[in-house]
Formats: structure tokens, sequence, C-alpha cells
């Protein structure tokens, strides 16, 4: 939960960083990263000495092996969160789309509720709560999607520049891709609640409920 909680306040930093050109934030978020590769390890030692000293049994077994997927996915979250900021170091300011990082910090506000929706559910083993959670994904990938057709239309207007415009669209793929992420812990709450391995995803499920 607490690697959650870290987790949030990178995705939040790392997208106000680059929605007000804040490149000392920027530096923050990349400095604080080593905290999130340090949790993740922790966390795999401790499973890794549960597994060899307690000797668990299937159900404990579950929890562990979700413990670590889950670590993993945080992890990869962080890494996106990082590579945010990273081009907020690489990009200037000029010809910014107000309308545009409206839009990245209404998607990167969703992500957050989605993220903390789902580690309640994992705090309390509520599968039915991380099903909901993931089904919120969709309205993420519509985002992604909707991004995507602004920034297209605003450098074929001229009304922002191509390098700018690139940068939105890899901040915007890197949101779609933590959505992602959140899913698949959504998925390992109900592996470690049912003992089933399920896709949550319903934007791969049935593609065709997205607006292109």
């Amino acid at each position: 939960m607490e690697m959650g909680i870290n987790i949030s306040e990178q995705i939040y930093q790392a997208t106000s960083a680059f929605t007000q050109y804040d490149k000392k934030l920027a530096q923050q978020v990349i400095d604080d990263d080593q905290r999130t590769n340090s949790e993740e390890i922790f966390l795999e030692k401790e499973a890794l000495k549960l597994i060899a000293l307690q000797q668990p049994v299937a159900s404990d077994f579950r929890e562990i092996i979700s413990i670590l997927k889950a670590s993993s996915d945080l992890e990869r979250i962080g890494d996106h969160a990082v590579n945010i900021a990273r081009e907020t170091l690489n990009t200037s300011d000029q010809k910014n789309d107000v309308k545009i990082e409206k839009q990245i910090g209404k998607m990167a506000g969703d992500i957050r509720k989605m993220l903390e929706q789902v580690m309640d559910a994992y705090v309390n083993r509520d599968e039915r709560q991380a099903r909901k959670g993931a089904e919120k994904d969709l309205k993420i990938d519509q985002q992604y999607i909707d991004i995507r057709k602004a920034v297209t239309n605003a450098i074929e207007s001229q009304e922002t520049t191509a390098e700018r415009g690139s940068s939105y669209l890899m901040i915007d793929r890197l949101l779609e891709r933590i959505g992602d992420h959140i899913v698949n812990l959504c998925e390992w709450v109900v592996y470690n609640q049912s003992g089933k391995i399920v896709e949550l995803n319903a934007g791969k499920i049935s593609p065709e409920l997205l607006q292109n």
C-alpha cells in the first residue's frame, strides 16, 4: 500500500512537471525513483524469505505470487512516471496547447483515482472492487484516443509545433500504459482471491467499445 501511495505521487509530480514546465520537479521525480526500486527489492526479498522459511500452502503461495507480480507492475508504473519526467527535461515550452495539457492533467488524475481504488481492493482482498476498478481503464483508453486526435489536429493547424506535439503523444502513450499496469494489479487481486488468472482489460477484449 505504501508503495502504491508513493507511485501515485510520482504520477502526479511527473505530469505536473510536464504541464507546468517545471524541470526542477521533473528532476526530483527522477531522483526519487530509487525509492521505488528499493521498495520492490525489499518486497521480493521478504516474499522469497517466506517461501524458503514458511513453506506456504496453496492460498499463501498465491498471495506471495500476487505480491511479487503487483510490486513489479508498480515498479513499471514508476518507470513510466520517470520517462514523463525525462521528457519534461528534453522539451521546451514553446507553442504549448493549454487545452491538450488540460486533457493530459485530467487523464493523469483519473489514473490516480483508479490506482487508489485498486490498492484499496488489494489491501481489503476485495475482488469485486478490483473488477470495478479495471472497468475504468476503458475511460483511460478513450482519453488516450481523444488526446491523440487533438494533438494531430493541433499540429496540422499549426496551433502547436511538431516537437511539442511529439511530446504530447509520448506522454499520452505513457499514461495509457500506466492504465494497463493498473489493470494488471486488478487481475492479481482476482488471482489472489480466486486462484484464477483472468483478462480484465476491456480495451483488449472488446476494442469495438472504443470510439476511434
